[in-house]
């Protein structure tokens, strides 16, 4: 680090003082787009193509990588520094002047240059740009017995070892961790078992764009991947086991700038396409050292931050999003969850061994008034394992989403052919506030073992299903069961448009705006999801 300073401090010598901003530099198209499409395995691995088969999510320009020629143009520009790429928002996230990143709009296939500085103005281009919006593509078509020791009150909370005891412990589930530093993961006994079994699947460093994402830059991640695959006989025990993981750094510890959130979108991206199924971020973004890239809380709506709108990307995709509520509840100016916890993504905040809420989890709404968190689970005295093995209490919401993350690994083990949409609303719907949420608890405290029970006895939604049909449809949906139903129906942002009780047959939709909605039944005390189109 002083190192660093004194090189920095020479180079201001020598040349004259500018100042750097960042900035992410929009490209207009993906000239290679076709050819890519109709060959989805050259860009996603055979588990990515099977994951979306399964789920039927189709394969879209976004799939599609950056184009390296338009890469290599910005790189080779005096001045600017490329340090990270988007694929889905088509992008790259620059360092250099103002004058010389405006500069870049030059370029035909820039399209638009949008500073993380609110005082600096975006620039866009006069280009007309190819309109890829409706390229798509579709893929072709023994019981181990637990001691939790040190877990165990982190886990029953949710009751998350009834997984455990149903053989639900996250098998051929794949977990990506995206965090700081995984100091020990590559000795410690703690992931011993995950090492020998080949569950530890790789990584990577964002940051120093290194594969040896083990090298020490502190334990935060290690802790997190321990409160999911943590396991020291007799003494503690993860919420996924038997779970397989990849880890990625993206947390620069020496500073807080926007760049940590472009690493964050690399590496989502990368979990993607690696064909995970479930991803936990401890990770937030709302205040930078320098304050002009700072987000405000009227920021906070699932659209403005560049991270938040790769995470409603990740839904899409069919990956389960699990990101931490943040540790701000009691500071006065800025309470609120951070980006991308005001995704459309499963947001978790912190309660203690009572079950009380944790003053510092950060609370919600978010800015266009939905309900976060969306749930809780132990964040207070929660048991960790750190970089010496050693089993320690630490508090914060970096910890209780990863609980949440392991068991919902778990649930979906249960069934894999769920949504993200769909499993994510499961476990809403077992949650101890969920006909009372308010915007400290969310829905409150899932119960696994009721999530459960709804898994096994949900029917998922195929085109002419017996149960729900036509779907799509353009004004009625009709419900093929001879008794009275409830039902509750979700956006995809996961607000609830419209509930009623007592229902005979069918259910209008005909004011409904087109789009895909998540339709929760309750017939008989049985619930079934469903995914329903309008057009």
């Amino acid at each position: 680090m002083k190192l660093n300073c004194i090189i920095i401090f020479l180079i201001l010598g020598i040349f004259p003082l500018t100042a750097q901003e960042h900035a992410w530099v929009y490209f207009n198209d993906k000239p290679q787009a076709d050819t890519y499409l109709a060959n989805p395995q050259s860009m996603l691995s055979q588990r990515a193509l099977a994951r979306k088969n399964l789920h039927q999510t189709p394969i879209d320009v976004r799939d599609v990588p950056v184009e390296e020629s338009y890469v290599t143009t910005i790189k080779n520009q005096t001045g600017i520094s490329v340090k990270a790429t988007s694929k889905w928002l088509n992008c790259v996230h620059v360092i250099g002047d103002i004058n010389t990143i405006n500069a870049l709009i030059n370029f035909n296939f820039v399209d638009k240059i949008v500073f993380a500085n609110k005082n600096i103005s975006p620039v866009t281009s006069k280009i007309n740009k190819r309109d890829y919006t409706t390229i798509t593509k579709n893929v072709e078509n023994q019981e181990e017995v637990y001691t939790y020791g040190n877990t165990q009150e982190q886990v029953e909370m949710l009751n998350a070892h009834v997984l455990h005891e149903n053989n639900y412990t996250g098998e051929n589930i794949h977990i990506a961790v995206i965090d700081g530093g995984f100091s020990g993961v590559m000795n410690i006994a703690a992931f011993s078992e995950l090492r020998n079994q080949n569950r530890l699947l790789g990584g990577y460093d964002f940051v120093e764009k290194s594969t040896n994402y083990w090298l020490p830059a502190g334990d935060h991640g290690t802790k997190v991947l321990a409160t999911m695959a943590g396991n020291i006989p007799n003494q503690y025990v993860g919420t996924a086991p038997k779970a397989s993981y990849y880890l990625f750094r993206t947390e620069d510890g020496n500073a807080e700038t926007p760049v940590e959130e472009s690493y964050w979108v690399e590496a989502i991206e990368r979990a993607d396409s690696l064909g995970v199924n479930v991803i936990n971020t401890s990770l937030g973004y709302s205040i930078y050292d320098n304050s002009a890239y700072s987000y405000t809380p009227s920021d906070m709506d699932g659209q403005t931050a560049f991270c938040s709108k790769a995470a409603n990307i990740a839904t899409e995709k069919g990956m389960l999003v699990v990101v931490s509520a943040g540790n701000s509840g009691n500071n006065s100016s800025f309470p609120n969850i951070s980006a991308p916890a005001d995704a459309n993504v499963l947001t978790v905040g912190a309660v203690d061994s009572n079950e009380t809420y944790a003053n510092f989890s950060s609370i919600g709404s978010t800015a266009d008034g939905r309900i976060k968190p969306d749930v809780m689970a132990k964040g207070v005295s929660t048991a960790v394992i750190n970089a010496n093995n050693t089993i320690v209490a630490n508090n914060g919401t970096s910890f209780s989403a990863p609980i949440i993350a392991g068991a919902a690994a778990c649930l979906w083990q249960a069934n894999p052919s769920k949504t993200a949409e769909e499993l994510m609303q499961i476990i809403k719907a077992s949650s101890s506030r969920y006909n009372q949420p308010d915007n400290f608890y969310g829905y409150g405290i899932p119960d696994f073992s009721l999530a459960l029970n709804n898994v096994l006895n949900t029917t998922k939604n195929k085109t002419n299903t017996s149960l729900v049909y036509p779907n799509p449809t353009n004004n009625f949906i009709q419900i093929n069961t001879s008794y009275t139903f409830n039902y509750k129906i979700y956006n995809t942002q996961g607000k609830l448009i419209e509930k009623r009780k007592g229902v005979q047959q069918k259910i209008d939709v005909s004011n409904f705006t087109q789009g895909i909605y998540i339709l929760h039944l309750e017939i008989e005390k049985q619930n079934f999801i469903h995914k329903i189109i309008k057009y």
